[in-house]
Formats: structure tokens, sequence, C-alpha cells
């Protein structure tokens, strides 16, 4: 997908063809040594845990004058002398002309609330990026505000659909078809669905009926 390019588990790189060509990431983990897109201008990060939130790979992608933007608890954890810009959720904000929406990230099902209780006021992200409305939804369930967002006219939607920490396939198939999104990527499912990915990807496909379900390959 042009200017979307998805890096596995939650991570991903964005190139912004309408500002210079610059380029933003959300959740770096796992990154190759070299990654492709070179340095971040903005590093936006959802929450606190490692997979989403890594010192080692931030430092491969840090120029100069790279912002990274994340929950006060969040930027505690970081050893950098780049710009560190707190967020939380619904809230707007702007950074050198690029404008964005912070909404919850959180569970609701009962077994997985310890994991990102509501409290803890974690964040997913929605970007205006080349004409497009982008929403990555960070580590959350299908929450009640995610029947508010068809009227946002989202066009691309990265929804995590793994399980155990986040929604599984079913919920996300409820959330796509809540959203409305031009397009849908799941996320966040491969390292934790393992041999099941390629059936969960699937019933994706069958179950969402309001969105054109893409499955990107990962970037390595």
């Amino acid at each position: 997908m042009e200017n979307v390019t998805w890096l596995g588990h939650a991570s991903f790189c964005f190139t912004d063809s309408q500002t210079g060509q610059k380029i933003y990431y959300v959740d770096p983990f796992n990154l190759p040594k070299n990654p492709p897109a070179g340095g971040a201008d903005i590093i936006f990060i959802t929450h606190a845990h490692y997979d989403h939130l890594s010192n080692t790979d931030i430092s491969l992608i840090l120029k100069p004058k790279t912002t990274v933007v994340a929950t006060p608890d969040s930027l505690k954890t970081l050893n950098i002398t780049q710009v560190k810009f707190p967020v939380e959720p619904n809230k707007s904000y702007e950074i050198n002309g690029f404008k964005f929406d912070t909404v919850p990230a959180y569970n609701v099902v009962p077994e997985r609330l310890s994991f990102h209780p509501k409290s803890n006021n974690w964040v997913g992200y929605i970007f205006n990026l080349n004409g497009l409305t982008i929403y990555h939804a960070g580590d959350t369930d299908f929450t009640a505000e995610m029947n508010t967002f068809d009227k946002l006219s989202i066009d691309i939607a990265m929804l995590p659909m793994g399980g155990t920490y986040t929604m599984n396939v079913e919920e996300a198939i409820e959330a796509a078809n809540a959203i409305g999104a031009k397009k849908t990527i799941p996320m966040h499912y491969k390292s934790l669905l393992k041999e099941k990915a390629c059936e969960a990807e699937e019933k994706l496909k069958k179950g969402v009926v309001n969105s054109e379900v893409v499955i990107l390959e990962e970037l390595r």
C-alpha cells in the first residue's frame, strides 16, 4: 500500500508525501538494523509495553530533530535528548503542521482488564495523512468509542486481532464493521496466532462487510 509500510506486529511506517517526504513511525519494534525508510521525523508510541515502546528500536530511527509522541508514563522511560511530546486520550494536536487526534485504547473483556486498563490513559492515533484519515488502534478491545468512529470517515483502520492481550478476530470483525473504514488492516496477531494466522485472516475477510480487508506483507 502506497506510503504505508507494515513492519510487523503493531509497527508501521508512513511517508507524508504532502510535506516533503517526512517519515512517521508508530510503535517501532523489532526493526531491521537499517530501517528502509530511514530516520523518523515523528515517532508515535501508543503505550508503555516493551513490544510497542522499544528504546532499542527507537534509537535506530532517531534523528537530531525527531519528536517522540507518547503518554507521560511512556515518555518517562525514554532516555533521549530529542523532543518529548506528551499526549492523553480524546485530544487534538499538531506538530509542525501535522495534525492528529488521540483516542482511548483499553481492554473491556474481563480476563484482559489487567493488560490495558482504561485508567492508564493509553491511546490510539487518528492521522490526517496524504489526504487520508488513518486510524492506528494501539492495543485495545472493541470499545464503546469505536461505535462512533463511522462518523469520522476513516480511510484506513489498523486493528489488532491476536486475542490474549487485545481483541480477537471475532471482536475485530465487530469493530471493523462498526468503524466502517474504507480499508481495514489487521495487526498484532502473527506472533500470537502463529500457524493459525492465515485462518484468522480468512475469517476476517469473510466477516467484515463494511470495509475492504487488506492483508499487508511484513517488511523485514
